[in-house]
């Protein structure tokens, strides 16, 4: 028989909590549902957090695309499609497949090893779509095996972290391996190749359907759009070298060295090129007369980031493509603790390295065909103001050295107010001397006209000019004027001229290069011993 106290006891320990129902009841199926949905969902969160952790952390490829190096990576996304970053142009998207995963290229940089076989071997341009293909199919096997070790190990380590225990983190990785095998399958049932004909452009890469033409026009005329394709992705290669085997010139101590450039017009290698002739030249200031954009939009503007690191102070000017905006986004980098950024306008001078220099911004923006400019009435109407405020220095005693404008009909007005004007605008380098005695250099495009370069039988040349002035008295000493060979060209010519070779009416004749010419005084340069410009490819 049970004592009434072991009774008593008993009946205790089965009804303390976790010890079970008490007697008589009845388990509850639907509490136990939920609880086993929860778990589940738990598992199914975990699982997903410690896939796109992974994809996050180790989920990446490098691999060389043709002469490109690229960074592959795999992204979830609700609508899948794969999007081709490359900076700082922009972006463009294809919808190439609908999954939750989304692929992103990035575009590194150029291989410029791999650019120059192709330039030195043209034969070898044939064979590039295949071997392009190749690239892209080796690159997508790679980050498909990495991908896979990703999810499966952020999966199964979150899960083992939270859980403790492992066969959850067991079941996370085999669930995460799971969906990214479904997803795969998602995708390839749903891969559209034909989404290359019809992408979305985003960035500087906006205007690139008007520029390079009909994605299906592409698509019907390969040969032809292999060659030029082939001639783009080399020209930055071809450009990067010229630079590099320019002759370096030692200037007297006794000269201030200005860099001359213009209508760069979103040619991104015309930052590496000024970079390369500021250290080369050791150039005191840069001098831009406008057109630095193309349509002067606010998406524009990141374009302009590399300017505080080109390694001189930057004088700026606004173009005829240079929006409102635009200015003022070259003022917001001179607010830049350190920069040494300039913006001329309403005939403001600035000094820098020595010298005063004012400008005037120009009065029209005509970024299109769709605004209507209004003429050279307009620009010599804004010159005369500047002439004003140059007349009003002269008379405070404080002259200008140099004049800024870059319409040269603007710059123009300035004619015996000041010894030097600087224009762009034309992508025409002229150099004369005005009635009264003012130099009007007109400067070429440093950007080889930009995305412009490919609508005319021959490529634009890339046009930069080093101007030497006086120290003491801030005149000119000589000028070298710098010509490299644009889209699919490699020369690269460096011609002396002393002011005393250019009269009213007369054209420029060339002198030898920096590098062979002789110690020269502080007021006036000797002229070199070499009779022809150097020319470097390559």
């Amino acid at each position: 028989m049970i004592s009434p106290v072991t009774a008593r006891l008993t009946t205790r320990l089965r009804r303390r909590p976790g010890s079970g129902p008490p007697s008589g009841s009845e388990p509850r199926p639907g509490s136990d549902r939920r609880r086993a949905w929860r778990r589940a969902a738990g598992l199914v969160a975990v699982t997903l957090l410690g896939a796109w952790l992974g994809l996050l952390v180790v989920g990446n490829v490098r691999t060389p695309v043709g002469p490109v190096d690229t960074t592959m990576t795999l992204r979830p996304s609700l609508t899948g499609g794969t999007k081709v970053n490359i900076s700082p142009l922009g972006a463009l998207e294809l919808r190439s497949h609908a999954a939750p995963l989304r692929l992103d290229v990035d575009v590194d940089q150029l291989d410029q090893e791999r650019s120059a076989a192709l330039v030195n071997h043209p034969e070898r341009i044939e064979g590039l779509e295949d071997e392009i293909a190749g690239d892209v199919r080796s690159g997508a096997l790679d980050l498909g095996l990495r991908s896979a070790v990703a999810v499966l190990t952020g999966s199964g380590a979150l899960a083992l972290a939270v859980y403790r225990r492992p066969r959850r983190a067991l079941a996370a990785g085999g669930l995460s391996l799971a969906l990214l095998v479904a997803c795969a399958a998602t995708a390839a049932a749903t891969w559209n190749p034909k989404s290359v004909l019809e992408p979305r452009f985003s960035g500087l890469l906006a205007s690139a359907p008007q520029v390079v033409g009909d994605a299906r026009s592409i698509a019907t005329e390969f040969d032809v759009y292999q060659k030029e394709l082939a001639r783009l992705v080399t020209n930055v290669t071809k450009l990067y070298d010229a630079t590099s085997t320019l002759p370096a010139y030692q200037p007297d101590p006794s000269t201030t060295r200005v860099l001359h450039v213009s209508d760069i017009h979103l040619n991104p290698a015309a930052w590496h090129i000024i970079r390369s002739l500021v250290e080369q030249y050791d150039i005191d200031v840069i001098i831009d007369t406008g057109d630095t954009m193309d349509h002067g939009t606010a998406a524009e503007n990141g374009f302009l980031d590399p300017v505080p690191d080109l390694g001189a102070p930057y004088v700026w000017v606004r173009g005829n493509h240079d929006s409102a905006a635009t200015q003022k986004a070259v003022g917001k980098l001179g607010e830049r603790r350190g920069a040494r950024v300039h913006v001329l306008d309403s005939g403001v001078p600035v000094n820098v390295a020595g010298l005063r220099i004012s400008g005037w911004g120009d009065p029209q923006f005509t970024p299109d065909r769709s605004v209507a400019p209004e003429g050279d009435r307009a620009e010599r109407a804004e010159g005369r103001k500047l002439a004003g405020t140059l007349r009003a220095q002269r008379a405070a005693g404080t002259p200008v050295d140099i004049a800024v404008g870059h319409n040269p009909v603007l710059a123009e007005q300035t004619d015996g107010l000041v010894p030097l004007v600087l224009a762009g605008h034309t992508h025409n380098r002229r150099t004369r001397v005005l009635p009264h005695d003012t130099r009007l250099m007109v400067q070429g495009s440093t950007g080889g006209s930009g995305l412009r370069a490919v609508e005319g039988e021959k490529p634009d040349k890339v046009q930069a000019s080093v101007l030497y002035l006086d120290r003491d008295s801030d005149r000119l000493q000589a000028w070298d004027e710098i010509t490299l060979g644009g889209l699919g060209l490699s020369k690269a010519e460096v011609a002396r001229h002393l002011p005393d070779d250019v009269r009213p009416g007369s054209s420029p004749r060339p002198s030898p290069s920096p590098s062979q010419s002789q110690t020269r005084s502080s007021r006036s340069p000797s002229p070199p011993q070499s009779s022809r410009p150097p020319s470097a490819s390559p």
